[in-house]
């Protein structure tokens, strides 16, 4: 699921506005309310959380975590359920001065369903799960591939994140002795097609159901690659993903990086 450029827009100032604040001890309070998971369960927890607190021995420390607990407490309470993707809120005192007491609490409900369910007391608010939502989610496949080799990746960004390598069992051009040439050329041909068959196998398990993916490219050296898309190997579902098919010198990692160049 992507998100707008608003929301995005939205994140990122939260994101920037929880990133100033410091807490001179472990007393900034994190917590993150996956999708679908019971409030009330964590409106405890955090009452619980506020028992142990008591035990903390500096006194300016224990008041700053249980007031921070506290405004989370009553924040919690405002919302009849968890929201449809999950919820994170952040408390904390963020008075400049130590001894003084400004006790904020913020919160947001994410653009896309949290996973992750998070209780912190630390000296920053925990905030990867926010900067991970604004990342690059959209995704490109990659294949690349000739009769003996064929290597699959994504692209996110400009990163290039490999996801398997296959090796076929077509044999080299030169046939073994007391073997005819037509039969030779024939078990070469049938070892080719089991190549294909097994690689457009893991290119479906792999870029099927993916989200994010915009598409897929394919690149290799020679005519192997049109052989392989247009020999009927591939689902029409996957077909339909191909953008673009390109020539390349190389097979492998080189030719992954060489097809992202192109």
């Amino acid at each position: 699921m992507s998100i707008s450029i608003q929301q995005k827009h939205k994140l990122r100032k939260i994101v920037k506005e929880l990133e100033k604040h410091r807490g001179r001890h472990t007393e900034l309070v994190t917590v993150y309310v996956p999708e679908g998971y019971d409030l009330n369960k964590v409106i405890n927890q955090l009452s619980q959380e506020q028992g142990t607190a008591t035990n903390i021995k500096s006194t300016s420390t224990r008041k700053n975590v249980t007031d921070a607990l506290e405004r989370m407490i009553q924040h919690l309470r405002l919302f009849k359920q968890t929201p449809p993707n999950g919820l994170a809120v952040f408390s904390g005192n963020v008075a400049e001065r130590e001894g003084q007491s400004d006790v904020q609490v913020w919160s947001i409900e994410p653009p896309v369903p949290l996973r992750v369910r998070i209780y912190r007391c630390d000296k920053e608010f925990v905030l990867d799960a926010l900067r991970d939502m604004m990342e690059v989610k959209e995704a490109y496949g990659l294949i690349v591939l000739d009769r003996r080799d064929a290597n699959i990746a994504i692209l996110k960004g400009k990163t290039i994140i490999p996801l398997l390598k296959t090796h076929s069992e077509v044999p080299g051009k030169f046939k073994a002795g007391g073997q005819s040439s037509v039969r030779f050329a024939r078990n070469r041909e049938l070892a080719a097609k089991e190549h294909f068959k097994k690689v457009a196998e893991y290119v479906k398990e792999q870029f099927l159901k993916m989200e994010g993916l915009k598409g897929i490219i394919v690149g290799g050296p020679g005519p192997t690659k049109y052989d392989f898309v247009e020999g009927g190997f591939l689902t029409s579902d996957v077909r339909k993903k191909i953008l673009a098919i390109k020539d390349l010198s190389y097979t492998e990692e080189f030719g992954l990086q060489e097809l992202v160049d192109k």
